[in-house]
């Protein structure tokens, strides 16, 4: 293998360049979900689901009213999955590897939460019904067995100025989806049609 003379490619080389962790980085990380971490979870309406499966990783955004990942008890999480767009990419690659990743966001908090653990997908009755949102039952429910949990500090959301509001006369500068469908089709599809109708659609299959 070609190496490069200022490539990292080893632990040694790695563990030399950053140093020991600190103490509080190792003490904050234990197996099961503690009350201060349910409590993150809680108040949480927002979190990423990384997995990996044979085509590779992925990671999505999960989101509903805060608690909306429910706490069955200290080694099991509830996740409902709604309706989308029926990639199933992360439900996928959980069925050919169990094996996720979550990170919690609060609106607010610089602190985020990092769980791992093991999961498999469910349609059980009477979970389907417990998670239901505005009468409507998820798709199914991922059950998350908890290996490891611990937050992550708040550097990145203050470098990154995450929870600021923004200015009153904030304008969109990043492109619509109608236009980065049309941009990835060479204007194939519509997509001023496209963004004309997504929020109405988006509100109509929120649930």
């Amino acid at each position: 293998m070609t190496t490069t003379l200022h490539a990292i490619e080893t632990i040694a080389q790695l563990e030399a360049l950053f140093g020991v962790a600190g103490e509080a980085s190792l003490k904050k990380e234990v197996p099961y979900l503690h009350p201060s971490y349910q409590a993150l979870i809680a108040a949480s309406p927002f979190a990423v689901l990384a997995t990996l499966g044979p085509d590779g990783l992925d990671a999505s955004p999960r989101g509903d009213p805060p608690g909306f990942v429910v706490v069955q008890d200290e080694k099991t999480l509830l996740m409902p999955e709604r309706r989308g767009n029926n990639r199933i990419d992360s439900l996928r690659n959980i069925v050919a590897d169990p094996r996720v990743a979550l990170l919690f966001l609060i609106p607010g908090v610089g602190e985020t939460l990092r769980v791992n653990g093991r999961a498999r997908i469910t349609v059980e009755p009477e979970l389907m019904a417990r998670l239901a949102m505005e009468g409507k039952q998820p798709q199914c429910v991922i059950e998350i067995k908890v290996e490891t949990v611990f937050f992550q500090c708040a550097r990145a959301i203050q470098r990154s100025n995450l929870w600021a509001p923004l200015p009153a006369d904030a304008k969109r500068t990043v492109p619509t989806p109608g236009a980065i469908l049309s941009a990835l089709t060479q204007a194939a599809f519509d997509g001023e049609t496209y963004d004309r109708e997504l929020p109405a659609r988006q509100r109509s299959t929120l649930y």
